[in-house]
């Protein structure tokens, strides 16, 4: 599955929905298919709030060992693995805001990856199925 959302503002439930209801991702296991959609709706969320991007494309691809999911968008260049990992032991009180939803996304899913080519951000995240 492949499909470019434009313009993006105000369609994060549809984008969520397009990579939760693909035949790529409807077979899979409840747990799975949880970890797809909290890691979808923070990639999507950190695109919206930070690359300033008005659209994003979104492929799915499906091997018979893992499930892929890569998103594209026009915006600056944002990099948010190169963002330190939050405290996740410290008190609440003392945690820094941001960075929580990549950082659960690097654990949810088996590989995470970002690059900025061709005046495009892409970020890639790869969850095993085996």
């Amino acid at each position: 599955m492949k499909h470019r959302f434009e313009p993006l503002e105000g369609r994060n439930a549809e984008i969520i929905e397009s990579v939760m209801g693909c035949e790529e991702v409807a077979g899979l296991s409840e747990d799975i298919r949880f970890k797809i959609r909290l890691c979808v709706e923070e990639v999507e969320e950190n695109i919206l709030c930070y690359s300033g991007s008005t659209w994003v494309e979104v492929e799915v691809l499906r091997s018979e060992n893992s499930v892929t999911v890569k998103f594209s968008d026009g915006g600056v260049e944002f990099d948010p693995l190169s963002k330190e990992d939050p405290d996740v032991n410290a008190p609440l009180e003392e945690r820094q805001i941001g960075g929580l939803g990549i950082f659960l996304c690097k654990q949810m899913m088996d590989s995470v990856e970002y690059r900025f080519e061709n005046h495009r951000n892409e970020f890639k995240m790869t969850k095993r199925l085996k």
